[in-house]
């Protein structure tokens, strides 16, 4: 027993025994522990961000050094400039940690680790300033405006090395996060086909699915063949103590919501397992899906895609700039490729067709010859033939294709000319494949969306296997892009399509 001295007063001892325990209910605070490999990769992100800031700051100093002529000091002073550049690479990787550089669920999921990078290379910025003004320290500016840039830059770099191989090792079956899907069981099928068709983004792999009706005829179908059905929904916490599943995910299910849902949310925190929810809105960017609350009620705002306004119209005026001075630079080169496509078989170097662009409006598309001069009057005799469905027609050994064709497009050189249409507003850089005529008319309602815009001469259909698409496969990713569009998205493309061209996989 403790006694307050000068004062008399006694104070009881603090109690020991436990009134209730928490953990009968569910309630007891649980800390996550990372996985060995969460750990491993953790570990390799902190070591090139460590080593890239250290080489980034004495870079600067080394720039400083060659325009100034001057010695390298960060402070004013050589004797404190180790000790300065180990402090402000320790600073980068705590303001790194801050933007959730760090946290588990966003490796490999890169647009999101690079913008936590950019924040934190803002934030560091504003710190320097900051700290310089209030200690009065003279911190070189240069350095700054060197260091700091090559220092986001060269992070981003690190972690796109580090990202590619985590997602091969993801693919091999590696470094994956074992889940439970529940729900209604088409939803279900739907989300266990997306995660075993790109384990590299979602990082998951399926152990098992409750799902409403164990009795509904499309349990039966090829995407299940795999997955066992493991009970109803309120057998979900059954199936994880029994496959020590990490993560549970909510696949559209009408009857795990409300208390429902966030006793399930309790339940798998006591179990150190992560709850995710999907909301059953696809193929929606992240930018667009904000989280409104309505008197304790969570509710996702959609925001419309964009088609309008300054980040548009800078789209299409620098479509035009780029385009412009592309075909200036690029005179030469066609000359050499007209001349090859004449002498490689009669007739015209250019090819002239009607595509259907904007809004439906219908313009002359233009590209190098790749076929024959009578390839339309033999596209009937080969219909049948088909290698990609029933909407796009592809084949890929085609009879009508030239020899220097056959190498146009295997490198889309026979695209070049559409710079052309750029030029003249009636394609854009970046956008969803100009259909035929022929190829509309046969469009569902929902094929038509992709008119919104402005076709393109690359898109994510070109990037992510050009032909070897099915429709299905191109359809969406076409309408991905019409309701996810941004500047950084096309530039993502543009970039994208360099590997694509010079792999030339999926091009016939």
């Amino acid at each position: 027993m403790s006694i307050l001295q000068g004062s008399g007063v006694r104070f009881a001892p603090p109690l020991v025994e436990r009134h209730i325990d928490l953990a009968d209910y569910g309630h007891t605070p649980v800390s996550s522990a990372p996985t060995q490999w969460e750990r491993r990769y953790r570990a390799q992100l902190v070591v090139a961000d460590a080593a890239v800031a250290i080489f980034c700051l004495v870079a600067g100093l080394w720039v400083r050094e060659f325009l100034l002529g001057e010695e390298a000091a960060l402070w004013g002073s050589s004797t404190a400039m180790e000790t300065t550049v180990i402090a402000v690479s320790a600073v980068w990787l705590l303001v790194l940690a801050k933007n959730s550089a760090y946290v588990f669920r966003f490796f490999g999921a890169g647009p999101d680790e690079y913008r936590a990078v950019v924040r934190s290379g803002v934030t560091l910025v504003a710190l320097i300033a900051f700290v310089s003004f209030a200690l009065q320290l003279d911190f070189s500016r240069g350095v700054l405006l060197v260091s700091v840039p090559l220092m986001v830059t060269g992070t981003i770099g690190g972690r796109y090395v580090l990202r590619r191989r985590l997602a091969r090792a993801r693919r091999e079956g590696e470094s994956l996060r074992s889940a439970i899907l529940v729900g209604d069981p088409r939803a279900v099928r739907d989300a266990a086909q997306r995660i075993a068709e790109d384990p590299a983004t979602t990082g998951l792999r399926v152990l098992g699915v409750c799902v409403t009706d164990p009795s509904d005829p499309v349990l039966g179908s090829p995407e299940f063949a795999d997955v066992p059905v493991l009970g109803v929904e309120d057998d979900a916490l059954r199936a994880v103590d029994a496959t020590g599943a990490q993560v549970v995910a909510i696949a559209s299910s009408s009857s795990i919501a409300g208390r429902a849902l966030q006793r399930l949310g309790w339940a798998l925190e006591h179990r150190d397992v992560d709850l995710l929810v999907a909301p059953g809105i696809i193929d929606v960017a992240g930018p667009r899906l904000s989280l409104r609350r309505a008197n304790g009620l969570p509710m996702l705002y959609l925001e419309r895609p964009v088609s309008s306004g300054w980040r548009f119209r800078l789209k299409m005026a620098l479509d035009r700039v780029v385009a412009f001075f592309a075909l200036l630079a690029l005179a030469p080169l066609f000359g050499l490729v007209a001349l090859a496509v004449r002498r490689d078989s009669p007739g015209p170097a250019l090819f002239r067709q009607y595509r259907v662009g904007e809004g439906g409006r219908i313009f002359p598309i233009v590209k190098f010859r790749t076929m024959v001069t009578d390839a339309e009057a033999k596209l009937s005799v080969l219909a049948e033939a088909h290698d990609g469905n029933d909407v796009l027609f592809k084949l890929r050994r085609d009879p009508r294709i030239t020899k220097v064709g056959a190498f146009l497009r295997r490198y889309s050189l026979d695209e070049l000319p559409q710079l052309i249409n750029v030029v003249r507003g009636e394609m854009s850089l970046v956008g969803p494949r100009p259909p035929l005529p022929r190829e509309v008319d046969a469009y569902e309602p929902d094929a038509v969306r992709r008119l919104r815009v402005r076709p393109g001469m690359t898109g994510l259909w070109q990037v992510s296997g050009r032909s070897d698409l099915s429709w299905i496969d191109s359809l969406r990713l076409d309408l991905s892009y019409v309701d996810n569009w941004s500047l950084a998205l096309d530039a993502q493309i543009l970039l994208r399509t360099v590997r694509a061209v010079v792999r030339g996989t999926g091009a016939y």
